[in-house]
């Protein structure tokens, strides 16, 4: 059954999925007739608000352009691919190969969700083609969909963006919540059974979706006829040949002492800061780390460059989705959306409603930080007026955010570039996934 949910939504998404620009193009479209629909905004007024929110997000767009080719950089480097192939080598069939994917990827973005994209992403394309080379045919899209299950749990981890920020002093919503510690929200026993739940539900699932007929697996060699070819050191003869700006771009000494330095800093913030994790620091840690790890400046300038392909839809979409969000803030639609669950629920259900609605929210809006800014005021509110336990709203909005990741491929773009995949190659996978896994967040937030 599961195996035909899943075929059946990759057919779907195969037919029907266009490309993500498309995507944010009718979001945009459909959150501009709500607006006029269902508030007081008129057509003018909904383009102010969208052009308002527009540029909203270009800091945050750079930070995720860093962090993906930082982090694409840092995967990229012999020490860490040499680990990832002696992994990568262990399955020996899709189903082996997709749980294993899967797993890898849900624990590094437990620890940082663009670890877990840029780990998710790599692993899956090192699996493949580890595949291939010892000629075992792995269905590719099944194995890249399990590289994105790490932004399908993220939220519930060590940079999950709601409990972080109301664990901060000041936060925006202090006076109305005070500081809630992250030992009520992602260290309660709710978040800890849920990562433990899907620790072991989304391997069994996509184990379940591998296709079982020969004539179905489609390789990565079907995708990426490139894909097992390795770049080769240059050989003694061609270093003699070498002029002195050659010696300079490979010069292990220049990557070593800007590293140091950049190791110094990362040494003094942990230790006046403690673990306390921000984008910047993030991408500092990752940059100085790959500078140091490829050891040539030369080997690093074409990391970033490979791993800039795939920021191309981050650059173009991110001011769609944000315009999205300025139209869903300032027109008050958001509010209006979130009032439609909370008039219809009650104390034990609210948890549910937040979840749902933050299931719909995430899509007109992927962003994690950006969700919560624009939703969590009006489901704090709600959760005060219905004596509903705050870390648990928080918790429930967590969850919603992140799951339907699996249906908005927004965050699958740096995958999709890395792996040279569409989105349609493997959103009906996810889809599947998605679907099947509502029910599971309901029963434990109604339980727990």
């Amino acid at each position: 059954m599961i195996k035909r949910m899943g075929d059946y939504f990759s057919d779907w998404a195969r037919k029907y999925m266009p490309d993500p620009f498309i995507f944010a193009i009718l979001l945009t479209f459909l959150t501009f007739i709500l607006g006029i629909v269902f508030t007081p905004n008129g057509p003018f007024q909904m383009i102010l608000h969208w052009y308002k929110g527009f540029w909203s997000l270009l800091t945050f767009a750079m930070q995720m352009c860093l962090i993906l080719v930082t982090g694409y950089a840092l995967a990229t480097t012999k020490i860490v691919q040499s680990l990832l192939r002696k992994i990568a080598g262990v399955p020996k069939s899709t189903p082996v190969a997709a749980a294993l994917v899967a797993v890898v990827a849900i624990i590094a973005a437990y620890i940082n969700w663009g670890l877990g994209l840029i780990v998710g992403a790599v692993f899956s394309l090192e699996v493949a083609r580890q595949g291939m080379k010892n000629g075992r045919k792995f269905h590719y899209p099944l194995i890249v969909a399990a590289g994105y299950m790490g932004l399908a749990t993220w939220h519930q981890g060590f940079s999950g963006s709601a409990p972080l920020l109301v664990a901060t002093e000041g936060h925006f919503l202090a006076k109305e919540i005070g500081v809630i510690p992250v030992k009520e929200t992602l260290f309660s026993p709710l978040n800890l059974v849920m990562i433990v739940v899907m620790l072991l539900f989304i391997p069994v699932v996509l184990y379940m979706m591998a296709p079982k007929e020969e004539s179905d697996v489609k390789t990565i060699l079907d995708y990426r006829p490139d894909a097992l070819h390795e770049e080769e050191e240059a050989t003694e003869e061609e270093k003699r040949a070498w002029v002195f700006a050659d010696r300079l771009e490979n010069s292990t000494a220049l990557s070593m002492i800007i590293g140091l330095g950049g190791l110094v800093y990362i040494v003094y913030y942990f230790a006046k800061n403690g673990f306390k994790l921000n984008l910047n620091i993030v991408n500092f840690t990752f940059l100085f780390v790959g500078i140091i790890l490829h050891r040539r400046p030369i080997n690093y300038v074409r990391a970033i460059a490979e791993g800039a392909k795939g920021c191309a839809g981050i650059i173009l979409q991110f001011p769609f989705y944000a315009g999205i969000m300025g139209m869903m803030k300032y027109s008050g639609l958001v509010k209006v959306i979130a009032g439609w669950f909370v008039a219809i629920s009650s104390g034990g259900t609210y948890p549910v409603l937040t979840y749902i609605s933050a299931c719909i929210v995430n899509i007109f809006v992927p962003s994690g930080g950006g969700q919560w800014a624009v939703q969590g005021p009006v489901m704090v509110e709600a959760a005060k007026v219905l004596n509903v336990s705050i870390p648990k709203t928080i918790m429930a909005l967590a969850y919603g955010d992140q799951w339907t990741n699996l249906f908005q491929p927004f965050w699958a773009l740096p995958l999709l570039g890395i792996t040279g995949l569409r989105a349609r190659d493997i959103m009906g996978y996810c889809m599947a996934l998605m679907f099947i896994g509502i029910p599971i967040f309901i029963i434990f937030l109604l339980v727990l």
